[in-house]
């Protein structure tokens, strides 16, 4: 990998943009492409994307030879606002699906190391810790403190970002109101409220594989039936 090329994929992941480095297995020639950026052209654009949402590298094979793409994602993570019940369980599940989990509580009592020993938890409030967060287009996130003042200013946060899944704890009826508080925010239908797949879900354990269910089924782009 040529010096250049090296440096502009360090510059990409600090920047936490994908990029898809393309290698001809003929020639050695190498190109490195940004294929999440609006004006980007590339005769592979499509099955670039779906390598994207995928995260899989492969050999892609034609007429002409074979061309390695090896793609780079930023890595995935979760913002949880709310140390509740509910989080005590979707933290380690998470986790074990390979995301980088941020657990978000200016209430100390609940936000803590000994309630959460393995998370990283910050005691800002949520739209101070948001705006130092930046949700990006691998972030999930996800609000479960049934408390307006908590959540709406993370919502309206993470509305103006690129995060790719954004749901919030409550029934339809607590969802309406959600939605009427927030009325003067745009997009407001990219809020998953009430939150999580309709598996019948009960109690905190059985809302947590609800809530990583239509998060995984959001990044996988999964049908939407």
């Amino acid at each position: 990998m040529k010096r250049t090329t090296l440096d502009q994929l360090n510059i990409a992941k600090a920047a936490k943009e994908t990029t898809a480095l393309l290698t001809d297995l003929k020639s050695g020639e190498q190109e490195l492409v940004y294929p999440l950026r609006f004006d980007v052209e590339h005769h592979l654009l499509a099955d670039l994307k779906t390598a994207v949402r995928d995260d899989k590298s492969y050999v892609h094979a034609t007429e002409n030879g074979e061309t390695f793409i090896q793609i780079f994602n930023p890595p995935l993570r979760l913002i949880i606002v709310g140390a509740v019940h509910i989080s005590q369980f979707l933290v380690p599940m998470a986790q074990s699906a390979g995301y980088e989990v941020i657990l978000i509580d200016p209430r100390s009592a609940f936000g803590n190391k000994t309630r959460f020993p393995n998370c990283a938890i910050t005691n800002e409030w949520p739209d101070e810790a948001m705006a130092d967060l930046k949700p990006d287009h691998r972030t999930a996130v996800v609000l479960l403190t049934h408390d307006p003042k908590l959540d709406d200013p993370a919502l309206e946060a993470s509305l103006n970002s690129d995060a790719f899944y954004i749901g919030a704890l409550g029934s339809k009826r607590t969802h309406a109101k959600r939605l009427e508080r927030l009325k003067h925010i745009e997009n407001l239908d990219r809020i998953e409220g009430p939150i999580g797949l309709n598996i019948g879900a009960k109690n905190p354990a059985e809302i947590a594989v609800s809530i990583l269910a239509s998060i995984t089924k959001s990044l996988r782009h999964g049908d939407k039936t």
